[in-house]
């Protein structure tokens, strides 16, 4: 298992945090990626200290720029399933293990890391966002998702080779869920828990333009294609 399926970290400026979440998830895969992408501080020296393969954005790219980067060397490695999750410590390397149980059990082609559980402890403007983007996503999709917005998901190398994603935001992870269900890829949720729930301190997610994008982007992928 630990030998096909690795982690892809991408990261902005947390060079406080991200040796501690490369150490815990090198607990659990040997196989870590960190996408530096564009970062102004030490991310990659860090990063590499902790033991993670690191490739750098000399330009920042977006999220989904920089998982495309860190998808492509996966591949190239030749591995089954990615594993993604933030670099600040939002989410905890110790979870991995439930999606290694989903990936082992079912061979799922995305597994979505789901906070809805968690919703009610939220900020209420980031409770309400994340479930109305829930509601619309599924809709879109044409799978329930509890929760679309959550970035610590697996990942298999069948999505990744045969589905194509425009979007270089934050908005790829919304469009991968619904070209997923629209394209009758088997979809999953497994409930996790966080290192913090508000994330907003350390979040690079600006609320009106990545939302606009993120609703602008899914509303052109169910109806235009």
């Amino acid at each position: 298992m630990s030998q096909t399926v690795g982690v892809i970290i991408p990261a902005l400026d947390a060079a406080s945090s991200i040796a501690a979440v490369v150490k815990d998830a090198r607990r659990i895969l040997p196989w870590v990626l960190v996408i530096d992408d564009g970062s102004s501080d030490d991310t990659s020296a860090a990063a590499r200290a902790a033991g993670a393969q690191v490739i750098r954005h000399e330009m920042n790219r977006g999220k989904g720029g920089a998982l495309k980067t860190g998808f492509a060397r996966a591949l190239d490695d030749r591995l089954e399933a990615v594993i993604t999750l933030d670099a600040d410590g939002q989410h905890l390397p110790s979870e991995i293990p439930k999606f290694l149980g989903e990936w082992g059990e079912s061979q799922p082609d995305l597994v979505i890391g789901s906070r809805d559980h968690l919703f009610e402890q939220m900020l209420p403007r980031r409770r309400m966002a994340n479930r109305f983007s829930a509601w619309t996503i599924s809709a879109c999709a044409g799978t329930r998702v509890g929760d679309s917005q959550s970035g610590f998901r697996l990942y298999s190398r069948r999505l990744l080779q045969e589905v194509p994603i425009g979007a270089n935001g934050f908005d790829y992870e919304s469009e991968i869920i619904v070209r997923a269900g629209r394209g009758g890829y088997k979809v999953l949720s497994v409930p996790i828990d966080l290192g913090f729930v508000n994330g907003i301190s350390t979040s690079h997610y600006r609320p009106v333009k990545d939302t606009l994008r993120i609703a602008w982007t899914v509303a052109r992928t169910r109806f235009v294609g």
